[in-house]
């Protein structure tokens, strides 16, 4: 069992900055991949970044490559999401979530585990 809590949602300009947390529970948490996704209003969740159990392999959707970057710290159990020079067609519910397939590591059936999430909102 893994349970995930995100944080560091916000307000901010386009072209402003923001680093999302995911603290993980678990003893388990550096066997998984984890992944980050995004849901605006009216729309499906997205597949946003991954990054496999090691830290060693990412992934990102075309329209955040060389904005944003995923990391992860095995030793504090979380996950990050750098995101720069934010646009307002970021805006979503950010969330992060734990898996172990690595087939379908770029969708939301590669993973068991779901945050709440955390909201951001860029303003044009």
């Amino acid at each position: 069992q893994v349970q995930l809590v995100e944080s560091g949602g916000g307000l901010v300009q386009a072209g402003g900055s923001l680093r999302l947390s995911c603290a993980a529970s678990g003893r388990t948490f550096s066997s998984y991949t984890m992944g980050w996704f995004r849901q605006a209003p009216g729309k499906e969740r997205e597949f946003v970044a991954r990054i496999s159990w090691s830290g060693t392999s990412t992934d990102y959707t075309d329209s955040v490559k060389g904005r944003f970057t995923i990391s992860r710290d095995n030793a504090k159990n979380t996950i990050y999401l750098q995101m720069n020079s934010l646009k307002p067609e970021d805006t979503a519910l950010y969330y992060c979530a734990a898996g172990q397939s690595i087939a379908l590591a770029t969708t939301t059936s590669g993973y068991k585990y779901w945050g709440q999430g955390t909201q951001v909102t860029v303003s044009s």
